[in-house]
């Protein structure tokens, strides 16, 4: 494991955390992906971010986690392969994917907004043995139209700590009905045995891949995007426009 101290704007240093020499971590060695994907998990304190998204990438369970001071992340690279119309698979694209891990108290909430203009993606995670932070999720949401790059951002809903089943306070249906009323994926998750938890990211990276390809006008993905070419978003979107005004076509 490898951490690394950056300066940010609103606090003195904030920590950050990687992983390296880890099975499925960072497999590919570095500067070899074709894109940079950034993904925010997002929820109230102790809904089990940390410990999501630490099952994620060393599929490890670590109880002792403690509260999240302002902004972490962590870090895998995956391999992406979208489905074609006939049914196979495309070629396999070389993903980096950054997850940013969000202090849920109200008082980093500047902080927390402050990053979602650059996250294509969202996890927004409740816990099933708390109502509170299940009816938070609207808050959340409010918080997401408001701040994200665009009012329907890709967003999955998590429902974690699923393994406690015998103390939940959130019924399914009613999870459910919550995700169906906002139009994005519900899962219940345990961060303990990492059920669902994999599952979770590739449908939330299915989307935001499938998004990319489907739109005409690139202005809506965050600067710092890396493109297969090598490019980054703002020069991508540059040489778009310029293909666009060279071919008398509009850039949407």
């Amino acid at each position: 494991m490898y951490r690394r101290r950056i300066p940010f704007p609103g606090m003195a240093l904030a920590t950050f955390l990687g992983v390296a020499g880890q099975k499925k971590v960072l497999t590919m060695s570095d500067g070899e992906y074709d894109y940079l994907i950034k993904l925010l998990a997002l929820g109230d304190s102790g809904v089990g971010k940390t410990s999501f998204l630490y099952q994620y990438t060393d599929g490890k369970f670590n109880s002792k986690f403690i509260t999240t001071v302002g902004i972490d992340f962590r870090e895998k690279r995956v391999m992406y392969k979208s489905g074609g119309p006939d049914g196979n698979s495309g070629r396999g694209q070389r993903i980096h994917l950054q997850l940013w891990d969000t202090a849920g108290q109200e008082r980093f909430r500047s902080l927390t907004t402050a990053f979602f203009r650059d996250a294509m993606g969202f996890l927004l995670l409740f816990d099933l043995m708390n109502e509170q932070t299940f009816l938070s999720v609207r808050n959340w949401m409010s918080q997401l139209q408001m701040h994200a790059y665009c009012e329907s951002p890709d967003i999955v809903l998590c429902g974690n700590k699923c393994d406690l089943e015998g103390q939940r306070e959130v019924k399914e249906e009613d999870a459910l009905e919550l995700a169906e009323k906002f139009g994005i994926p519900y899962f219940e998750t345990s961060a303990a045995n990492g059920r669902n938890v994999s599952q979770v990211v590739d449908v939330l990276l299915d989307l935001i891949m499938k998004r990319m390809d489907r739109c005409a006008d690139k202005s809506w993905i965050p600067d710092g995007t890396v493109w297969s070419n090598g490019h980054n978003s703002t020069e991508k979107i540059t040489e778009d426009q310029n293909q666009n005004q060279d071919q008398g076509k509009c850039g949407c």
